[in-house]
């Protein structure tokens, strides 16, 4: 395909606001004093607790378990003592069991924290690396790595593309982009052993059209490996999503309720496979991620290496504290992350940035939403090609028949419709609500919006 070609119907153009990090390199945050370790950073079960308080533990040691099948282990960040095991809420509004660690400032690693030589290295022991390793999907979506590559169950059809995301649409957000242009040879070593994992027969690196630099170098760096390509893909939200990354890449369609592997692909972030390289080859757990710092709220933005459990506040000051008063602090990028109402909470596997905006800014401030004026905006970029306002009415009413019937659990909840609506609805928020009341078998918990109107 080319780069023309290479998209999807539907969708948005976002300003991509990148200009505050994208030309720096990658910095390196010291470890702060107190770590916050959620034991569940993953999709499926939470991680059980394998320490307690009064441990000394190691970096790399595991503190957490995988719970299932569909789960990870989790690893200490910093050498030290563990406080205590305490419940804190995470930015999606969920608690979590979080295992507090006090930094002994001795950085002292994990025994089993060494190279291994190329010829131990099978399809087998790297599948079991993914999940001892605790290698989860780093471009926010967190699933766990490990049950990608799973041997497939018989009568299935068979895996023969990998899909690294090097996307990166989310408006400000840059760690991907840097991290292609500073981690080349190890994004493509673990593109192969994730190759060797699944049998695939071809690997494809998906960029979009506004990173010409890290195309440039990738494309470089593969003109020798007969199965591995760049995919340059054009500058459009929400290219990243999964399914319109399959489909741009592969021209394949993969089904309503469907999964990747449906279609014979596995897609992974850039993040993801750097990851996941340097567990097969070094035994290194994944303690420590990339994250994008950004903002007009904070004094020096930038992409900072940081150790999962670091709680925002020392990630802002790591980027020379605040600017001015905030006004809006947003977890992950500006479409699909949550706002927060501090910088209490934790990073952890998928936080892809921390945005600062100060009380001045003007993606600080709030629109009263007005009644729709059924212009038809939201249907023409959704992607998914749903009709966002039938699903909110729906939703609205509580008649979750209703909003199943317009499609509301394929909703990807990227939020081009909110972004282009003229009367300020929130509609991903109201679709998201949607979603969970009924997966939740219309039980609103404690949500406000379901009391006041039951």
């Amino acid at each position: 395909m080319s780069a023309q070609e290479a998209s999807f119907m539907g969708g948005v153009a976002v300003p991509p606001s990148k200009s505050l990090t994208d030309k720096l390199a990658i910095e390196r945050c010291p470890a702060p004093d107190m770590v916050y370790i959620p034991l569940s950073q993953h999709i499926g079960a939470p991680a059980k607790p394998v320490v307690k308080p009064g441990d000394k533990v190691t970096i790399g040691q595991v503190i957490g378990e995988a719970g299932g099948f569909v789960s990870t282990n989790v690893h200490a960040s910093v050498s030290g003592t563990v406080i205590k095991i305490e419940s804190r809420y995470m930015v999606h509004g969920m608690l979590a069991q979080c295992i507090v660690i006090k930094n002994d400032g001795q950085d002292t690693l994990c025994e089993d924290i060494k190279p291994r030589s190329e010829e131990e290295i099978t399809p087998e022991l790297i599948r079991q690396v993914l999940r001892d390793k605790g290698i989860a999907g780093m471009g926010g979506a967190m699933f766990p790595t490990a049950v990608k590559y799973a041997p497939p169950k018989e009568g299935a059809r068979p895996i023969d593309t990998i899909v690294l995301n090097g996307i990166e649409c989310e408006p400000f957000i840059t760690a991907d982009h840097r991290t292609l242009l500073e981690c080349s040879d190890e994004i493509i070593q673990g593109l192969k052993y994730f190759l060797m994992a699944s049998g695939a027969s071809q690997g494809i690196i998906g960029i979009e059209d506004n990173k010409p630099d890290a195309i440039a170098l990738m494309e470089k760096k593969v003109a020798s490996e007969p199965n591995i390509r760049v995919q340059v893909c054009a500058e459009k939200y929400p290219q990243g999503s999964e399914k319109h990354l399959i489909y741009a890449t592969t021209g394949r369609t993969v089904p309503d309720r469907g999964l990747p592997a449906d279609v014979g692909v596995i897609v992974d972030n850039v993040g993801t496979a750097v990851a996941a390289c340097r567990a097969i080859k070094n035994n290194i757990p994944l303690y420590e991620r990339v994250v994008t710092v950004s903002g007009d709220g904070v004094k020096k933005p930038g992409n900072y290496i940081l150790r999962l459990g670091t709680l925002f506040t020392d990630a802002v000051k790591a980027a020379g504290g605040l600017e001015g008063d905030p006004g809006k602090i947003v977890a992950g990028g500006m479409m699909m992350g949550f706002a927060v109402n501090s910088l209490d909470y934790p990073i952890i596997k998928g936080s892809t940035g921390v945005l600062v905006f100060n009380s001045k800014s003007p993606f600080a401030q709030y629109v009263e939403p007005s009644p729709c004026v059924h212009c038809g905006r939201c249907v023409d970029v959704c992607p998914m090609k749903l009709e966002p306002t039938e699903i909110v009415q729906a939703v609205k009413r509580q008649n979750w028949e209703a909003a199943e019937k317009f499609y509301c659990h394929a909703c990807i909840e990227c939020g081009s419709c909110a972004f282009v609506c003229p009367a300020y609805i929130p509609l991903v928020q109201y679709i998201r609500m949607g979603k969970h009341f009924i997966k939740g078998n219309s039980s609103g918990g404690h949500n406000p919006f379901y009391k006041l109107n039951k």
